[in-house]
């Protein structure tokens, strides 16, 4: 919960006690504690933003003012008779419950529903960021029914930015309705349980200026999962971009959560339905020709920005690729097929595409990070579309070969790699593990591999650290 989301439910809660319990209630301390606690939701609303979810909270503050009212209506009294009032000790009890039922949904709602924040990066860079939208007019739209569709890409671009830069940081999503709408597909529950995320910021200031203290960086592709987005790893993202990385965000369109493009237009999130795993090798063509095509705009940037921002400054001789779930195996089909990347991770992504990684093993460095509840399902699951022990399972055979690693990171899941577990306890509780540990090492991992492949620079921890762990195992040929 936020500063003042706390404050106002404290405040209105020991109010309401107050007002129940307290013997000697004046009108003036009723008007009084209800302008204290009017003034605490106004500052809450102009700084922080209202949500439907604090709407117990909100209706507190007006209880004080609804007692003011009923205590200036006139007494009337039978002829000469007056009646003592006494609460019964039934009565009291009926409503001290009632009253703690409700204290406690107004509690419960905002800290299950919160808006939450993500970690202060630990680089030395701050971070800037900018968005494209473009359209490769050589490829035709297939998810669409309109045969002139062609393939539109919004990409976000995450970059070091200048040491004195200031301005305005952005926001999780640009569009909360239509990311709702995804999120609501994507987890198969309301909308309404998304809107919170609306008010989520990030550390990126929009357009800031590229900091010098490098002549040039390294850049990161990044592919999401099937219905997620280009943010979807932002805990990872701001880390890796914090320490001397630019990393390209791409949304594949009509398989992300939502695509927000510059004019208002929105493309929603459209559920295809997979029946086999040749349908998922021959989906993930269009994923890996998505960025393809996004790197062949990222050469144009780094020749000549015509905002001269990443002219000269993206090193394009060392670039890499990471993804999640389907866009961690694009990861690995673009390893195999585009000599432009040098080095590739895949975050707990089934081994889909075309293309197997040989007896030999791949000819580039390569991280695998797994979670063991997904390697339980690989080794286990034979019932289904996709007989997962038989037909996904070889395909993991050669992994380490050649020198690469395999990372299982042990009480984790397959959204543990993702923002996603940060929208609510619930899903952090899912996870059997810490979050925020699990996020912390997914970064520090993800950068010591790319430092010492793209930078150079010695290992600090993955090649230390094979073998078992109590948090993670390590494979390693």
């Amino acid at each position: 919960m936020r500063f003042f989301e706390i404050l106002l439910v404290v405040f209105n809660i020991l109010l309401w006690g107050w007002i129940l319990f307290a013997k000697n209630k004046t009108q003036r301390g009723l008007f009084t504690l209800f302008v204290i606690s009017a003034i605490i939701m106004l500052m809450h609303g102009i700084i922080e933003g209202m949500r439907w979810s604090m709407i117990p909270a909100y209706v507190l503050t007006a209880v004080p003012l609804v007692f003011f009212v009923i205590r200036l209506r006139p007494k009337s009294h039978k002829a000469g008779v007056q009646t003592p009032r006494k609460r019964s000790t039934a009565k009291l009890i009926l409503v001290t419950l009632l009253t703690v039922i409700y204290s406690a949904v107004a509690v419960a709602l905002p800290l299950v529903l919160p808006v939450f924040t993500f970690e202060k990066p630990r680089g030395p860079y701050k971070i800037g960021t900018v968005t494209y939208d473009w359209k490769d007019n050589s490829r035709d739209e297939i998810l669409t029914p309109d045969p002139n569709d062609k393939r539109e890409l919004m990409v976000q671009v995450w970059y070091p930015a200048d040491a004195q830069a200031k301005g305005k940081t952005g926001v999780y999503h640009s569009n909360i309705k239509a990311f709702a709408e995804g999120y609501s597909k994507m987890f198969h529950v309301p909308k309404m349980l998304f809107t919170s995320i609306g008010y989520v910021k990030t550390h990126a200031i929009e357009n800031a200026a590229i900091s010098n203290a490098a002549p040039s960086y390294p850049v990161l592709l990044f592919s999401h999962g099937l219905t997620g987005n280009k943010m979807q790893n932002t805990y990872q993202v701001e880390q890796l971009v914090s320490h001397g990385y630019i990393v390209v965000g791409i949304d594949h369109t009509y398989s992300s959560t939502a695509s927000v493009f510059p004019d208002g237009r929105v493309a929603p999130l459209i559920e295809q339905e997979s029946k086999s795993i040749a349908d998922l090798d021959h989906a993930n063509e269009q994923w890996v020709e998505d960025a393809k095509f996004v790197l062949d705009q990222v050469e144009g940037l780094a020749a000549n920005d015509p905002d001269q921002r990443f002219t000269g400054r993206m090193d394009m001789n060392h670039v890499g690729m990471f993804g999640h779930s389907y866009g961690g195996a694009t990861s690995v089909q673009m390893l195999m097929t585009d000599s432009r990347i040098k080095a590739g991770l895949n975050m707990d992504g089934i081994l889909y595409g075309q293309r197997r990684i040989p007896e030999e093993g791949l000819s580039k460095p390569f991280l695998m990070m797994s979670a063991d509840s997904t390697v339980e399902y690989i080794h286990t699951t034979t019932d289904g579309p996709i007989d997962m022990k038989k037909e996904v399972l070889p395909r993991f055979a050669n992994i380490t070969k050649g020198g690469n690693y395999w990372m299982i990171l042990n009480k984790t899941r397959h959204g543990s790699f993702t923002d996603f577990v940060l929208f609510t306890p619930v899903f952090q509780f899912m996870q059997g593990s810490d979050i925020r540990e699990t996020h912390d090492r997914i970064s520090d991992y993800s950068q010591d591999f790319f430092d010492h492949y793209l930078k150079k620079k010695p290992f600090r921890l993955l090649e230390q650290n094979i073998g078992e762990h109590p948090a993670f195992t390590i494979l390693h040929d």
